[in-house]
């Protein structure tokens, strides 16, 4: 959090004990400042393995922040993109960052558990978003992704492969994971953001459980770990 225009640390404070909402609102004006954006180079990759599957015409990126996989969305779709999240302070930056030529973009302020759309996209997209919901929430999320998409559309999003048990990143997560139950279970309201709990297992069965024809693709750019799996995969699950 050292790099110019970074959140003090007073100031994920705060956010940390607010709710998921307004813990966003606070941090939005900083946000593309911290490491938890999604990185250019995760973006880079989804479009370009999005690339052959198009053109789509009109694109959803669910919780989409102040905007990054919008211009992913803006790269494949010839029609329309359209972001939406539930923190207005997200959105708000969102609007008033310089979107690249090309479909139109709207944004909506919404619940990703409560959709306000018809099945009016052929793509939707999600990038870091899921940690925010917990296991249970997985099936009436996946539903509502289902119901937004036209016959043939996809929904999209990378999944990075666990750390090894072990390592550094394992213990990692497995220390955040931890701090957030405790600070759950003594404040609230709840700040829900688990690394653990999205697991590639249980989400391919809830999205086939939802209605979708799931399919994985390793992102090359990523390299394989050293049993030969690859380190960052793209689920795409299409609806019939």
């Amino acid at each position: 959090m050292s790099r110019p225009g970074a959140p003090t640390l007073r100031e994920l404070a705060v956010q940390a004990l607010s709710s998921v909402e307004h813990g966003y609102d606070l941090l939005a004006p900083k946000f593309d400042h911290t490491p938890y954006r999604t990185p250019r180079a995760v973006l880079d990759a989804v479009a370009s393995a999005l690339t052959p599957l198009g053109p789509f015409e009109s694109g959803l990126d669910l919780c989409c922040g102040t905007g990054a996989g919008v211009d992913v969305l803006a790269r494949v779709c010839r029609k329309s993109v359209t972001g939406v999240d539930f923190s207005a302070g997200m959105l708000d930056v969102a609007r008033r960052c310089a979107r690249p030529a090309g479909p139109a973009v709207s944004w909506v302020r919404a619940d990703a558990r409560a959709l306000p759309f018809a099945p009016a996209f052929d793509l939707v997209v999600s990038f870091g978003a899921f940690g925010h919901f917990l296991p249970r929430e997985l099936p009436g999320l996946f539903a509502q992704a289902y119901s937004v998409l036209r016959p043939g559309g996809r929904f999209v999003f990378p999944v990075a492969a666990p750390p090894r048990p072990g390592s550094r990143g394992y213990w990692a997560l497995l220390g955040f994971d931890a701090a957030m139950r405790v600070r759950n279970a003594v404040w609230r309201p709840p700040f829900v953001m688990y690394y653990r709990t999205f697991r590639l297992g249980d989400v391919r069965r809830e999205l086939v459980r939802a209605g979708f024809e799931v399919g994985l693709c390793p992102l090359p750019e990523f390299g394989r770990r050293p049993d030969g799996s690859p380190r960052v995969r793209l689920v795409t699950a299409r609806r019939p």
